[in-house]
């Protein structure tokens, strides 16, 4: 039986949705953040060393990261329909996305968030030169580098519903997290209908929707 440590409002919400969609069988322990910090709560670190969400187990295996537990599932129970075969040209489009996404599409939304909270919770003293420190780093390099990596998305799926082939594989579920968190703080805007329409028929998926009702509290989910 594959134990999946579930997180509240975070990526392992994506590994619930693969696992539904692959059928298999599946049990969640649910962790709460703490309400204070925003973070996973220390009993995590019991799983494993590192204290984050997602982590899975499988029989004797613990298995940690994002793109390594969708990759697994993917190989091992997807039936040869979730991720090329290595000898597949396709292989490596579809690795490059399971890296992108935490990779290089995550990094400048973790640092808007984090500049954000220094703007809004720096003690009163100093909130105003915080508030600006922030703005002119958002301004200067975060914006630019999210504008950046979301135009990259859309234009790599303009003419198409998933990223790699014609059929959904794990990349896309991969990718769904960064981008449907883009999407609920507003930052897709009116210009990316193609990545809006990827988000939409990720969220319209009957399993995404079985997932999201085993998995409780999630941010990102369709308004």
């Amino acid at each position: 039986m594959i134990t999946v440590h579930h997180l509240e409002h975070s990526r392992s919400q994506r590994v619930l949705w693969l696992l539904e969609e692959l059928g298999v069988d599946y049990e969640i322990h649910l962790y709460e953040r703490d309400p204070e910090t925003r973070l996973a709560p220390p009993e995590l670190k019991q799983v494993h060393p590192l204290g984050k969400s997602p982590v899975i187990t499988d029989g004797d295996r613990t298995i940690a990261e994002s793109g390594t537990i969708i990759e697994y599932l993917a190989r091992r129970y997807g039936k040869g329909k979730w991720a090329p075969a290595l000898d597949n040209d396709a292989y490596w489009d579809f690795n490059y996305w399971l890296q992108y996404a935490e990779a290089s599409l995550m990094p400048p939304f973790l640092l808007r968030l984090v500049f954000d909270m220094v703007g809004t919770k720096s003690p009163l003293l100093i909130k105003p030169v915080a508030k600006g420190i922030s703005s002119q780093v958002g301004k200067a390099f975060i914006n630019p580098q999210i504008k950046t990596h979301l135009d990259f998305v859309e234009q790599h799926m303009k003419d198409r519903e998933w990223f790699v082939g014609d059929r959904i594989s794990g990349a896309d579920v991969q990718m769904s997290f960064p981008l449907e968190a883009a999407k609920a703080r507003g930052l897709l805007g009116e210009t990316r209908p193609a990545t809006h329409a990827f988000v939409d028929r990720c969220h319209a998926r009957p399993a995404y929707r079985r997932a999201l009702e085993a998995g409780g509290p999630y941010d990102y989910g369709p308004s």
